[in-house]
């Protein structure tokens, strides 16, 4: 666990929490945004947003319990770090994959259309904050580094990815619905997002099941000596 001064904890812990909060009421909206129009990238979008957030507030959790209980032992310490790390690829690759079977599951009888200017607006709105969020998380992970706040960062950049995607895809279909190659760029773009989370969350799993099999293999060392 990194050790922070009190101000550096504090910082960390209110851009987690701040961040945590303005992603809540994001499912329900996108679900308001879902019912009102046929767009394949916006459902996927709903899903995403609502694992993400189960995926912040352990974060957020994991690195409370970090920095206000002092009596963890480091093997404790370094099973939440590594629980915060999981939880955020697996929502990432769960996300991703959902996204993937709803565009193949409607690619021969899906036809855009329907009302997509609730879900462009939120679309635009979190490609922004979540911008904003990769930025913070970005600086404070270069100022000292700490593997719950990396794997925000992660994770923001991820989520202002698809958010670009979305908005590319949505504005499609708000601008030309008939046109023939609106309905490919709609699922293009959920494909898309599907393949940058499984990609990105892959990597992020992998790279944590090295250092908890590395670690693993340091501690037997250690006691064969």
């Amino acid at each position: 666990m990194s050790s922070f001064s009190e101000e550096q904890s504090k910082s960390r812990e209110k851009t987690l929490l701040t961040a945590l909060l303005l992603s809540a009421p994001g499912p329900l909206f996108t679900g308001f945004a879902v019912i009102s129009s046929h767009s394949t990238t916006q459902l996927a979008d709903f899903i995403r947003r609502g694992v993400e957030l189960i995926a912040l507030f352990l974060s957020w959790w994991v690195f409370r319990q970090l920095q206000h209980n002092k009596n963890l032992t480091e093997t404790h310490q370094s099973r939440l770090e590594r629980t915060a790390g999981i939880s955020v690829a697996s929502a990432m690759m769960f996300s991703g994959i959902v996204m993937l079977v709803v565009a193949i599951s409607r690619l021969s009888m899906y036809e855009p259309g329907g009302k997509v200017t609730l879900g462009l607006t939120i679309a635009a709105l979190g490609l922004l904050t979540n911008s904003w969020f990769w930025w913070r998380y970005s600086v404070l992970t270069r100022e000292q580094y700490d593997s719950v706040i990396a794997a925000q960062q992660k994770l923001y950049r991820a989520k202002a990815s698809v958010d670009l995607c979305v908005v590319i895809a949505l504005a499609a279909v708000a601008i030309a619905p008939a046109h023939p190659a609106t309905r490919y760029v709609d699922i293009l773009g959920s494909v898309m997002v599907a393949a940058y989370l499984l990609w990105t969350g892959l990597r992020m799993l992998q790279s944590h099941f090295e250092n908890f099999w590395g670690s693993v293999a340091q501690v037997m060392r250690i006691n064969k000596n």
